[in-house]
């Protein structure tokens, strides 16, 4: 269970203080997932972020299974298995497909699992697995090989920032079932009613 303990954070602007988040709580089951919706600039990806260790909060607590990790880098969080998906993704010059998706999935990955993964998110796999990630690629395609590393570690715990984004209307209803996977805790950053709906 991830569970979120009056988390705040704030920044200085034009020298005073500024509350993004203030006294936020809630917890998330095992194998649950929540949508967390709001207006932009409401601090929604700011959450995310301090969840997974790459803002520090203000002040609260974060606790997985009874651990308090408020204090872990991300790389001690990923190693608990949390994954985290950004909105924008990162870039790898000089990797393929393959190889950031073996770099994520670890020592027993598998070429299939790949190939199932990159179809199920409208990705022919024999045309990306030997891609480099790279500028050529489009936005759309950036963002489901991101969702695509993310899926391949099988992590406990997986947070996407708005997932969707450019993501055809097409692609999108296989997106969903990929995302609400019932063997994993997910907590979803998005704008799609049909995500919240689900």
């Amino acid at each position: 269970m991830l569970e979120i303990q009056n988390i705040s954070f704030s920044v200085k602007e034009d020298g005073k203080k500024k509350d993004i988040l203030k006294n936020i709580s809630f917890s998330c089951e095992d194998n649950e997932t929540i949508v967390i919706t709001g207006k932009n600039g409401s601090g929604k990806s700011t959450l995310l972020k301090i969840l997974m260790g790459i803002e520090k909060a203000s002040s609260g607590k974060i606790f997985l299974d009874g651990k308090d990790i408020s204090n872990l880098t991300i790389d001690e969080r990923a190693n608990l298995s949390m994954s985290y998906s950004f909105q924008t993704p990162v870039r790898f010059k000089g990797i393929s497909v393959k190889d950031l998706l073996t770099i994520a999935q670890g020592k027993n990955s598998k070429l299939g699992d790949f190939c199932d993964i990159l179809s199920q998110l409208g990705l022919c796999a024999r045309d990306y697995v030997n891609r480099p990630v790279e500028n050529k690629l489009s936005g759309g395609e950036q963002k489901r090989i991101d969702i695509a590393s993310v899926l391949a570690r099988k992590s406990k715990v997986n947070l996407f920032d708005e997932p969707e984004a450019g993501i055809d209307i097409f692609s999108f209803d296989n997106l969903i079932n990929l995302l609400i996977d019932k063997n994993r805790t997910n907590i979803i950053v998005s704008h799609q009613r049909k995500l919240i709906e689900k």
